[in-house]
């Protein structure tokens, strides 16, 4: 007798949050607050230039202003002009940490499995090559 009130209980559990997620909207371009050229949020998996029938190419300018406009605000956001030597000293911090991690990794080089090794310490250089990149970047700005 207990186990038809529990399995209708169940049942009760299911469709309450059935209900529940069911009223939801979920729509993962508002979450990430995307929207067109003029403000508009774009309905989740259709794009604006597939509901008005002139395809990719038809909306490349739509979309290059709003990458434009998204770079613009990503900058002004940051205020580089502002907070330009405390961006570089933590790129040199950083640059500086991952030379040190570089040593204490050639340093434990394991003779057992060496491309393991060998993977950390290019991955690393990679890392210190994107650093490079990041401070020329906040130099040019």
């Amino acid at each position: 007798m207990t186990e038809i009130y529990n399995f209708l209980i169940f049942i009760a559990i299911c469709l309450i949050l059935y209900l529940v997620f069911r009223s939801f909207q979920y729509n993962p371009m508002l979450i990430e607050g995307m929207t067109d050229v003029s403000g508009n949020k774009t309905k989740s998996g259709t794009s604006e230039s597939e509901m008005s029938g002139n395809g990719m190419a038809g909306n490349a300018a739509t979309y290059a202003a709003a990458l434009k406009a998204n770079t613009i605000n990503s900058l002004d956001s940051l205020m580089i002009s502002k907070y330009r030597g405390d961006y570089e000293s933590a790129i040199i911090n950083l640059d500086d940490t991952i030379d040190i991690l570089m040593l204490k990794t050639a340093l434990n080089f394991n003779q057992d499995k060496p491309m393991d090794t060998l993977e950390k310490l290019s991955k690393m250089q990679q890392a210190k090559v994107a650093l490079n990149s990041v401070m020329k970047f906040v130099d040019s700005q």
